[in-house]
């Protein structure tokens, strides 16, 4: 099966060096040398721990394969139609969990750990996702029949459309393009730790999703990236494991299991004794200030 984010990694280079340059012409504070340095240092992780991850992802879609409930031709051109909108609501619903469930986003804080928003940042993967069980939001593609190699090789080409968005050299595109499609201005909404955008704009390739179930937000301002709470570090493999680490200090000092399934399975920010807030909590504090999109529309 080809990997088609090893064969991108050499356009993803170029890219990011013309951006770094552009940066420098313009004279923007896009990038931050150390900063940049932690993102492809994830990035070369990633794609180190990608040898054993796809075996383990192809391994448990090939099993449940064997069980399929149909079997899908995937040499006709509707079943890749099919397939894109399944895989893009499936990578929804993984993104959007990834926020609301503290063992998920353990993973998926990686990602949002850079203050810079640039090409580097998008470089920034997790370690532990795949390992973690990430894939199981996928799972049920197999079991109605999509091959796994097309699945694979459908989520990959998810990941190569994310790349291009995470740029601030992009203003916004006219309206049709941003009503359907995830875009530079949409994205950066995602990266922001602003309350306002806290938990926004989940979507992988279509935006569509956020607007019918009410997780979109428009850009008003720039936002303010990174996390709520900053990592303080570019020391990659903190930044691969500090919230990992977090729980597991947590759970040992839950006063019950339900307070140590709290810690690890609810929202991050959860606490039991309201020392800490989650994003939920800290809008409902500030409700007659926040700003939302009154119509998912």
């Amino acid at each position: 099966m080809k990997d088609l984010i090893q064969y991108a990694i050499p356009g993803f280079v170029l890219l990011l060096i013309a951006e770094v340059i552009l940066t420098a012409i313009q004279q923007k504070d896009y990038y931050e040398a150390k900063d940049t340095a932690s993102s492809l240092s994830m990035g070369i992780g990633n794609v180190i721990v990608g040898f054993v991850g796809k075996v383990i992802v192809f391994g448990a879609y090939s099993l449940v394969y064997q069980f399929r409930l149909f079997t899908i031709d995937m040499t006709q051109w509707w079943a890749w139609v099919l397939l894109f909108f399944a895989d893009d609501f499936s990578y929804y619903w993984f993104h959007r969990i990834s926020h609301s469930s503290r063992y998920f986003w353990a993973s998926h804080v990686v990602h949002h750990s850079s203050m810079k928003y640039n090409l580097g940042t998008a470089l920034r993967q997790t370690w532990t996702g795949t390992l973690s069980g990430a894939f199981i939001f996928w799972i049920w593609l197999p079991l109605v029949g999509f091959s796994p190699v097309a699945i694979m090789t459908m989520q990959a080409i998810s990941l190569l459309y994310q790349f291009w968005i995470h740029t601030e050299h992009i203003n916004k595109f006219p309206a049709p393009i941003e009503f359907i499609f995830n875009t530079p201005s949409h994205h950066r909404v995602h990266h922001g730790s602003d309350l306002d955008y806290l938990d926004k704009n989940h979507a992988g390739v279509l935006i569509i999703w956020d607007r019918l179930f009410g997780t979109f937000a428009h850009e008003r301002d720039r936002p303010t990236y990174g996390l709520t709470a900053n990592v303080g570090s570019h020391n990659p493999v903190r930044i691969a494991f500090h919230e990992w680490l977090a729980i597991g200090q947590d759970v040992r000092k839950a006063g019950s299991i339900k307070q140590a399934l709290g810690y690890m399975f609810g929202p991050p920010g959860w606490s039991h004794d309201g020392s800490r807030k989650t994003t939920k909590q800290l809008r409902s504090e500030q409700c007659p200030t926040h700003k939302t999109d009154k119509q998912p529309f």
